[in-house]
């Protein structure tokens, strides 16, 4: 295995409290339901369809992202999950190239990439609003690929991530899909979408996968 990428919110970085907050608020603010419940249910990476799907109006996505945004800036919770920094360090030295491909905005993410220390382990980078498409439209991951200069060779791509249209994203390509679970990533459910592998944390898949994988060649 070459390079491993992964999901950034609920993967490496424990957001999802985060996001609920701000999309509970917008949803109180159009006096609709919202829970864990609702939120699985409806949740897909373009958050124009999941709000859609939750009973925001059309014509009213642009206030809702307005709210959204001015919600979740005010939270500072973003952090890092522990030991993901330690074992991202342990792929790097075992000549692992690393990366992420979020469904999360530049403006967003690269903060977060930086004040969590996790941003010069992860040098490939393809965020949700550099292309018109989101999971599990395969062409994310494609681009990292490319970037990567592995395009022709998915097959030494693993990808990690939370949620069932990770694993989705990731087989309609060919590159090994590791589900983790979370909020949004039942393990049977992240299986059934393609996972190869289901683990408690990216922690503990490392921990694995380094026993099981020989030190990639330089």
């Amino acid at each position: 295995m070459e390079a491993i990428l992964f999901d950034w919110d609920g993967t490496l970085v424990d957001s999802l409290g985060a996001f609920h907050r701000a999309n509970a608020a917008v949803m109180a603010s159009f006096g609709l339901p919202f829970d864990e419940v609702l939120y699985r249910r409806n949740y897909v990476p373009d958050w124009r369809l999941m709000y859609l799907r939750l009973g925001v109006p059309g014509d009213r996505l642009d206030e809702a992202n307005q709210l959204w945004h001015a919600t979740f800036a005010t939270d500072a919770d973003v952090m890092a999950f522990d030991g993901v920094a330690a074992a991202l360090e342990r792929l790097r030295d075992a000549g692992r190239r690393l990366g992420i491909v979020t469904a999360g905005h530049r403006a967003i993410v690269e903060p977060q990439l930086e004040r969590t220390g996790l941003g010069e382990l992860l040098t490939t980078r393809v965020f949700g609003d550099d292309q018109a498409v989101h999971k599990p439209d395969p062409a994310p991951l494609r681009k990292a690929l490319e970037l990567l200069d592995l395009a022709d060779r998915p097959d030494e791509v693993a990808y990690v991530g939370d949620a069932p249209t990770d694993m989705e994203m990731a087989r309609a390509i060919g590159v090994r899909a590791i589900g983790i679970t979370s909020v949004l990533g039942d393990p049977d459910e992240l299986r059934a979408a393609g996972a190869a592998e289901v683990a408690p944390s990216v922690v503990d898949w490392v921990d694995g996968f380094l026993v099981a994988a020989p030190p990639a060649s330089a």
